[in-house]
């Protein structure tokens, strides 16, 4: 018999896309010999080409040590627009790994139980080791938000409570209320999704009408607390060596950072040789110029 869960997630992996992300796809898993791409983000949920496209390169190979992912931007000419992609890259084994807890980690799993598109898969074989591996993400944020949730309440209460706590283990900048709006824009995907999720993690639970009660020896919640407040503590940590990464390896970066500028503010950024090589140092000279341009705009 199937398992539920993952019958879940291969429902919700094989969601309609626009042709022109699933052409993108493949010519990505083409240049790069990938097993699978993943597409997620806003765009996922709106359909629209607008902005940046969102991919994950799921790639063969052994599970990778120091940081990762590797993280590229990259504009692609297509009429009648330019499509423009963040693409992250990463082993299947790692992204596997991640997304089952078992590393310092938390980006993936809390990234994957909200909405995402397997848009190109080589095999079958790499098709059931994602699902599988998306699945494991939505296991490992149900056994988190049991514990950090309510004694009982909704399912959105847990959700909540999981989303809030990864944000503040994590170096970003929310605005309050963040975990509010991923579930308001994506009330079909977590409709019933953490009974599923609970079962197959193994947490027992009770449900009353639409309330859930899940129930948790005081042994396995100190356990998880204690899995929970490693990640935690280390979780900044983490993402400031991907940072400092990334002014070294995000390739086009200086092309995604003259695009977020004249997106956000409508002043064109001219890319020399020199900033397109110095994207970090060039950083303070392009703001100064774009901070006197609309001190100066009528």
């Amino acid at each position: 018999m199937t398992d539920p869960l993952f019958a879940r997630i291969t429902a919700a992996l094989t969601r309609d896309v626009d042709p022109a992300v699933a052409s993108l796809a493949q010519e990505l898993a083409r240049e790069s010999g990938a097993c699978a791409v993943l597409f997620y983000g806003s765009n996922l949920r709106t359909g629209s080409l607008d902005g940046v496209l969102d991919f994950y390169l799921l790639l063969p190979g052994e599970r990778e040590r120091g940081i990762w992912p590797r993280v590229s931007y990259r504009e692609f000419a297509r009429e009648p627009d330019t499509l423009r992609a963040k693409i992250a890259a990463m082993t299947l084994e790692t992204f596997r790994a991640a997304a089952s807890g078992e590393t310092i980690d938390t980006t993936i799993w809390a990234r994957f139980v909200q909405p995402s598109a397997l848009v190109w898969a080589r095999d079958a074989d790499s098709r059931a080791q994602v699902t599988e591996a998306v699945a494991a993400a939505a296991r490992t944020a149900a056994r988190l938000a049991a514990v950090l949730g309510p004694e009982a309440g909704r399912p959105a209460d847990y959700w909540r409570a999981l989303f809030r706590g990864t944000y503040t283990a994590e170096l970003r900048v929310e605005k309050p209320g963040r975990e509010d709006s991923i579930l308001s824009a994506n009330p079909d995907h977590f409709a019933g999704l953490l009974p599923l999720a609970l079962d197959g993690a193994g947490v027992s639970f009770t449900m009353d009408g639409e309330t859930i009660r899940p129930h948790i020896s005081d042994a396995e919640r100190r356990a998880v607390r204690r899995w929970w407040g490693k990640r935690r503590r280390l979780g900044k940590w983490l993402n400031i060596r991907r940072l400092i990464r990334a002014t070294r390896t995000f390739e086009g970066a200086a092309r995604y950072g003259a695009w977020k500028v004249e997106r956000h503010t409508g002043i064109p950024v001219r890319l020399t040789p020199w900033r397109e090589r110095h994207p970090v140092l060039a950083a303070p000279g392009v703001l100064w110029r774009v901070w006197r341009a609309r001190r100066s705009a009528p």
